[in-house]
């Protein structure tokens, strides 16, 4: 009996979007398994949000195809199993925040006690349930982050999209929004996960995509490639461009000043062979401080300089 391929909760093929004659998509080609949290990088202008609204069926691709959750993107009726959080909300400011919530469980057409009960239980995740009489023109921007968070997470949805979640949240809102992502995970949800914050990205995301210009660059499982990869810095002095120059043959991305070499290698089983040469290429070296890659300098190698965050 052959077992057939699970469904993917995000595949895109080809997908390109042009406004006024300028790519903002030029390639969009992704897959996302189903339970998986992935994260969506680039700097900005990058096609972040196109991509997004691409999916979301709120602008249609000019070419290529998608699915989300196994149906084309076109397929509303897709939509009622999808959560999302916008960056840039604009929430009814003059409903309280249980009001707010009753507005959206009315149209997704929950059963009355199935929207008390969960209108309840999403005010204590994000730590609103004494707030729940208060209007939202009353909120600051953090709780009007978590309460956003509560509406994209009311219809328990199998995909939730969260273009910057802990954009408003100080460092214990970014604690709750990573242990609700985590909690998803854990119940098999898929998170997209788009977020300025790295460190937040690093701790959160089981894969990345690097976008830049329209295109997917790299596509990574992050325990992997972080893993796996040091960045080191070496303090020293009569650093030669000769010496510089073979360093080539343990890493393509070598950097130096006259005092500092910084290099990436993918196992610190080569820092004695490194330190060797040096040595025998009268570089005088006095310190090497290995340390994982992060998140940062991945993204860094991978999007150049040109384009931060």
């Amino acid at each position: 009996m052959i077992t057939p391929e699970p469904v993917l909760a995000i595949e895109t093929f080809n997908l390109k979007k042009t406004f006024n004659g300028r790519p903002a998509v030029n390639d969009l080609t992704l897959q996302v398994e189903q339970g998986e949290v992935f994260g969506f990088l680039g700097p900005n202008g990058a096609g972040k949000t196109t991509s997004v609204k691409m999916l979301l069926g709120l602008i249609s691709p000019d070419s290529g195809e998608g699915r989300l959750l196994g149906s084309p993107l076109s397929d509303y009726r897709t939509r009622a199993r999808l959560g999302f959080l916008p960056e840039h909300f604009r929430f009814h400011d003059w409903l309280t925040a249980r009001e707010f919530l009753k507005l959206h469980a009315d149209l997704y057409q929950m059963p009355a006690k199935e929207s008390r009960q969960r209108i309840a239980e999403l005010l204590d995740l994000v730590g609103l349930t004494s707030h729940a009489a208060k209007k939202l023109r009353q909120f600051s921007k953090g709780m009007l982050q978590r309460i956003g968070l509560a509406q994209a997470l009311l219809n328990h949805p199998d995909l939730v999209i969260l273009d910057e979640p802990t954009s408003g949240l100080d460092p214990v809102g970014r604690r709750l929004v990573r242990d609700i992502i985590g909690d998803l995970r854990r119940k098999g949800t898929t998170v997209f996960l788009n977020s300025h914050f790295l460190s937040e990205v690093e701790v959160t995301c089981d894969r990345v995509a690097f976008i830049k210009h329209g295109e997917v660059l790299q596509i990574t499982a992050l325990k992997t490639i972080l893993d796996s990869n040091l960045s080191v810095e070496i303090h020293a002095k009569q650093i030669t461009a000769q010496a510089v120059a073979g360093l080539s043959q343990w890493s393509k991305n070598v950097r130096h000043t006259d005092e500092k070499i910084l290099m990436t290698i993918p196992s610190e089983d080569d820092l004695p062979e490194i330190n060797r040469f040096l040595v025998e290429n009268q570089v005088a070296v006095y310190a090497i401080h290995p340390q994982h890659l992060s998140l940062e300098d991945l993204f860094i190698n991978v999007i150049g300089t040109d384009g931060g965050l």
